[in-house]
């Protein structure tokens, strides 16, 4: 058998631009490389904090997230994605920008999972700052005009610690933020059916969230975990006895 090269690193086919942020990554955040089951390849954007891309817009580094997608791309990556559901602005530049497929933001799965839901059922999405997140974002993203949206912000501890970048984070308070906001969320829109976590740090609380309000809960681990198995599919063992032979 011959194989090829072509490329410095194998084996890692998602490749994750990271914002430059010191607050706690627990198991379950995109951050967290034990979260995933398939081996990743972060690049960090320097200075890209977590209050410059999301209260400020990402104001001044479509160039710098340009230039880290293709040096994930020189790696041998087979697909890029990002950690901040708010680079959705930055998607079509990103994807032009390179020769892999690009998936920036989990709100790219609000369209999807509103196609799996019975009529006058929708999706919802829960945000880490409802005060940041414009139309601009949701229409980069394709998240249909009057989705539902709640938000952490106003909370104990998850929106403050996160986009503070705060050296600690406090889970469990982290995680009722997330389940009360869920919540408020679907007491104020009755037909909601299903939500879309737009952030990537709450993913750790979607268990909770789903258990609380018994709806199916999308985050980016599952938008990536659907990407890689794009990018690179099982393969699967051939039956027993193939290929058969007759006579």
């Amino acid at each position: 058998m011959k194989v090829s090269g072509g490329k410095p690193i194998y084996g890692a086919t998602v490749g994750i631009l990271m914002l430059e942020a010191r607050f706690p990554r627990i198991p379950g955040d995109m951050g967290h490389a034990a979260t995933w089951p398939f081996p990743v390849h972060y690049k960090i954007v320097r200075s890209a904090s977590p209050d410059r891309v999301v209260r400020q817009g990402a104001s001044g580094l479509l160039d710098t997230f340009i230039a880290a997608a293709q040096e994930l791309a020189a790696d041998g990556v087979d697909g890029i994605t990002t950690n901040c559901g708010f680079l959705a602005l930055f998607q079509k530049e990103l994807a032009s920008a390179v020769p892999v497929p690009v998936a920036t933001s989990s709100l790219m799965q609000v369209a999807a999972v509103n196609s799996l839901l019975a009529p006058g059922r929708r999706a919802g999405v829960l945000t880490i700052s409802l005060s940041a997140l414009t139309a601009k974002h949701l229409e980069c993203a394709g998240v249909p005009a009057g989705t539902p949206l709640g938000t952490t912000e106003g909370g104990r501890e998850f929106t403050r610690a996160i986009l503070g970048d705060e050296p600690e984070l406090d889970v469990e308070a982290a995680r009722r933020d997330n389940v009360e906001a869920a919540l408020a969320m679907q007491a104020a829109h009755p037909e909601l059916g299903a939500i879309v976590l737009e952030c990537t740090n709450m993913t750790p609380y979607a268990a909770d969230i789903r258990a609380a309000t018994g709806l199916p809960t999308f985050s980016i681990e599952s938008f990536v975990t659907w990407f890689q198995s794009g990018l690179a599919p099982r393969r699967h063992p051939p039956p027993v006895g193939y290929p058969f032979r007759s006579g």
